[in-house]
């Protein structure tokens, strides 16, 4: 199944702005943060505050849905999903 993942903001300067995908039916979030991880090294750092767990001031969004109100990392994917993630900003 076929999968779009935007990034926004810092994350623009380790991954493309936008990126399609090709995963297996059934597959989750981590899955997906998983074959990214591999495709742009450092990622994980912008991502997670330790193994397996997203930095609280992530927002990774599935079709416009925040994945808190879903299933978190286990938020499963199908065809055509449209994923959003913003790494944590700052501003004044």
């Amino acid at each position: 199944m076929n999968i779009t993942v935007k990034a926004f903001a810092t994350l623009r300067t380790l991954m493309e702005n936008e990126t399609r995908l090709e995963l297996g039916e059934g597959s989750t979030l981590t899955d997906l943060l998983q074959k990214l991880e591999t495709m742009y090294p450092g990622l994980s750092r912008e991502l997670y505050s330790g193994p397996g767990h997203l930095n609280p001031l992530v927002n990774i969004l599935r079709n416009g849905r925040n994945i808190q109100h879903l299933e978190n990392l286990q938020t499963r994917l199908e065809a055509g999903d449209l994923i959003a993630i913003f790494p944590p900003a700052a501003g004044g």
